[in-house]
């Protein structure tokens, strides 16, 4: 198969279960997740102007320098991601749940005979691809996958000929190819369940030092490596009996009479490696106000895919298809994600902390830069060009100590902007949270929080609303970090 026929299958098929729209790739590496820490979280992640903890290498480099003590942190985060699909008038509910090591890490605060010298090094798992979809309806129409992947002109080998549901068309005198065809016109119950699975995560080398009275810089450089695993089975079912024991899909082919049942297995594995850097101040006046500012350059990844295409069909003859072998394949190509700029600000009255950010992100940055072909490339960072915007995230958050007690508590918001340019605000990612922190002997402190967040998104099996699941999002995320804090 030739490189341009596999690479349009390729975004045919992986476009299928796309967030919002198509060319996801490049989102998928480039939207940020809610990152670690359960207090940052309890707070909204509005967590620039604060920073004095190992978060602070994700948040903002700089608030390390605040650190007086030596500390270690290990955290734990649970996701419980509930979608429910609606396709075609029918509505199915599924259900995932997640638990993995979120953090771990050491800041070191160095002796200095003014200022500070604090650095600090570890993990952050800082996004999550769990999800789950499921859907269930019939589709009234005259459109199918079967007739999406055949085609009306020889674009690329459909998969649907050796499975004896398409079949070609020759000049009759000559015998010479034209194109394949299919019979098939729609009017099928369409099925399916995605599970994607993987995780990116940070292995982070940090830095902070007080370049004049109160003001902080700091800079986090960040060796990425992570994994990626999208398993779709697609089904399309006669339920109607609309192509009977009277019509042969492959004419002169009785085995190909009474359509039962088309398949589709394809699965989508990447390797993911890569690097990216922070810079960031904060200046702090008599630590009752903050403000602070960052810049996360842009990451750099390196993205190992395999693929994988299995194809069966079903008959009322007792006759069974499957392509033989299933396609396989294997490609490498980059992809760089675009800057972030966050600002923020934090007030300590007493024993209430306030604290608010917000950070921006032009997604029409991101770019496919090596591999693919250079043709390629340039038709999907135009695509990207015209889909995307540039987005905010904005956080606020808050934190009360109890009075005589080494306990806190925290509520906090986050609104995260669709990057799609068309998105109505349904799709913006909304969350509430609320956190707890005890400090134990002085030494030990245990922090949990809870996010709760919500929002509304959509994919298509195949073209562009012809076989659309509406989706009502739901996460519920976990934290609990236990840290110490070591003269």
């Amino acid at each position: 198969m030739k490189l341009k026929n596999i690479l349009l299958l390729i975004v045919i098929c992986a476009s299928s279960f796309s967030l919002a729209q198509n060319y996801n790739d490049a989102l998928l590496l480039s939207q940020p997740g809610i990152y670690t820490g359960a207090r940052a979280l309890g707070m909204g992640n509005s967590y620039t102007a604060l920073s004095d903890d190992f978060s602070g290498v994700i948040f903002n480099p700089a608030g390390l320098g605040l650190a007086k003590k030596f500390g270690m942190s290990l955290g734990v985060n649970g996701i419980s991601y509930d979608n429910n699909a609606k396709f075609f008038g029918d509505s199915t509910s599924t259900l995932q749940n997640t638990i993995n090591l979120s953090q771990f890490g050491f800041v070191f605060p160095l002796p200095t005979v003014q200022g500070s010298l604090v650095f600090a090094l570890g993990y952050n798992r800082v996004k999550e691809f769990n999800s789950v979809t499921e859907f269930n309806g019939f589709n009234g129409a005259n459109n199918s996958m079967i007739q999406h992947m055949t085609g009306d002109v020889n674009e690329f080998v459909p998969f649907t000929n050796d499975i004896r549901l398409a079949y070609e068309i020759r000049d009759p005198h000559t015998e010479s190819y034209i194109r394949d065809t299919t019979l098939v016109s729609g009017l099928l119950n369409q099925s399916g369940r995605t599970r994607v699975q993987g995780s990116i995560g940070n292995w982070s080398f940090a830095g902070a030092t007080e370049v004049a009275k109160g003001l902080f810089i700091g800079g986090t450089f960040n060796i990425i490596s992570g994994s990626y695993k999208r398993d779709r089975d697609y089904f399309e079912d006669d339920t109607k009996n609309n192509y009977g024991t009277n019509l042969e899909l492959v004419p002169g082919d009785n085995t190909t009479r009474d359509f039962q049942t088309f398949y589709l297995n394809d699965i989508i594995e990447w390797d993911l490696g890569g690097w990216d850097f922070k810079l960031g101040f904060l200046y702090n006046l008599g630590d009752i106000l903050k403000f602070a500012g960052d810049v996360k350059f842009p990451s750099h990844y390196n993205i190992k895919e395999s693929y994988y295409i299995l194809t069966a069909s079903e008959f009322g003859t007792n006759n069974d298809y499957e392509l033989n072998p299933p396609y396989v394949d294997e490609v490498e190509y980059e992809i760089r994600t675009p800057y972030e700029f966050s600002a923020g600000a934090s007030l300590k009255l007493l024993i209430l902390t306030v604290s608010g950010s917000v950070k921006i992100i032009d997604y029409t940055q991101m770019k496919f830069t090596e591999g693919l072909g250079a043709e390629y490339r340039i038709e999907r960072n135009k695509e990207i060009t015209d889909l995307f915007r540039t987005a905010a995230t904005y956080n606020l958050g808050a934190e009360l100590k109890v009075p005589y007690l080494p306990i806190w508590g925290r509520i906090g918001a986050m609104y995260i902007q669709s990057p799609y340019a068309d998105d109505p605000v349904e799709f913006d990612r909304k969350y509430l949270t609320v956190g707890a922190g005890i400090m134990l002997g002085n030494i030990f402190k245990i922090d949990v929080a809870y996010a709760y967040g919500w929002w509304d998104d959509f994919s298509d099996n195949y073209g562009s609303n012809v076989s659309r699941v509406q989706k009502d999002i739901t996460v519920q995320n976990y934290f609990l970090n236990i840290s110490t804090a070591l003269n």
